[in-house]
């Protein structure tokens, strides 16, 4: 089969020949019918994130068919319409015990991450990691959810905002849509933060109560406006450069949780004292749970989130499309069609 390679930082993929995979116990095969390129993808190429596995195929949002299934697979069978969650914990840790495999410390697999993942043809996952789709759901539509929108649920949840509430999605990409949308479903006023008004545009549409052109305005003045000088109860930080963590803080309400889901090199700086007198909650967020994809496969079919899909395009040109993606030229998510 066809896949799309990681050799290392600082190169390219390349596309190759590698062979197909075959199902064991509990397992099943995919054919990939949609891929979606995610920012990670970035951070493997330009060494921000270095696992040190490779040579690797990339690709942790997978929307397909199930091609094959292994020896005592009874619940799926071949042409059912699947998308997958890409941790598989090691199953006995306390993290995978309370369902929260993405904290797994020894995980088994990680598609896209550790294990070969979707940018190919097909990919191998156990059984328990096939969810199945809907059929009002376009593979398209269904692989940016298996990152994009659960990632916003995780995180959301992280946060809890209760209703009325003030709630800065700082960086408007496919996760920060998700996160407007499922926001608003919790109750919560929301303010989008970006940079190109394409992005703003579909922000407003998607149903933020309030948009910020960080080029154009100061963004922390915006929001204390907004806010009646009180500031945000919740910061959704999705860019993670010293400048935006910088202006997190100091939009930040008393009392107010900053969520992490944005990185970049370099460390942030911050004063204490602004932490300890707002008594702020800085919280990280990674991944998602088995359940929150389950809940995003729901919520999509559902009509609650709209998934923003920029462009298809063939594994060929994944390059390419990791280049306009870095650019930030990419509204939404390109989706790959292997």
């Amino acid at each position: 089969m066809r896949a799309a390679r990681f050799h290392g930082p600082g190169k390219p993929l390349s596309i190759e020949e590698v062979e197909k995979p075959k199902a064991g116990p509990g397992e099943v095969v995919m054919r990939v019918r949609a891929a979606g390129i995610c920012h990670t993808e970035l951070h493997f190429l330009d060494g921000t994130l270095n696992l040190g596995i490779y040579p690797i195929t990339l690709g942790h949002e997978i929307a397909g068919v199930v091609d094959e299934v292994g020896p005592g697979v009874e619940d799926l069978r071949p042409g059912d319409r699947v998308i997958a969650y890409y941790y598989v914990g090691c199953g006995k840790c306390k993290y995978c015990l309370r369902g929260e495999e993405n904290l797994c410390p020894r995980p088994r697999a990680e598609y896209g991450f550790i294990s070969d993942g979707g940018f190919a043809e097909y990919v191998k996952i156990p059984a328990r990691n096939a969810v199945r789709l809907p059929d009002n759901i376009s593979f398209e539509e269904a692989a940016p959810i298996g990152c994009s929108v659960t990632t916003a649920i995780h995180a959301t949840k992280k946060a809890a905002p209760a209703p009325g509430e003030y709630a800065v999605v700082y960086g408007v990409g496919a996760v920060g849509f998700a996160l407007i949308q499922y926001n608003k479903l919790v109750g919560a006023k929301v303010i989008a933060v970006g940079r190109r008004e394409p992005k703003l545009k579909i922000a407003r549409e998607l149903g933020a109560d309030y948009v910020v052109n960080a080029a154009e305005e100061d963004v922390v003045k915006a929001v204390e406006e907004i806010t009646g000088g009180e500031g945000a109860d919740v910061v959704y930080e999705l860019v993670g450069a010293k400048e935006t963590f910088a202006n997190s803080v100091k939009m930040a309400a008393r009392g107010a949780r900053i969520v992490v889901i944005g990185y970049e090199r370099g460390a942030f700086e911050v004063n204490p004292l602004e932490i300890v007198v707002k008594e702020l909650r800085i919280l990280g967020s990674v991944g998602n749970t088995l359940a929150e994809l389950v809940e995003a496969v729901r919520l999509v079919a559902e009509g609650k989130i709209k998934v923003v899909v920029d462009r298809t395009a063939p594994l060929d040109a994944v390059n390419e499309e990791l280049e306009r993606l870095r650019r930030g030229e990419v509204v939404g998510r390109v989706v790959l069609r292997p």
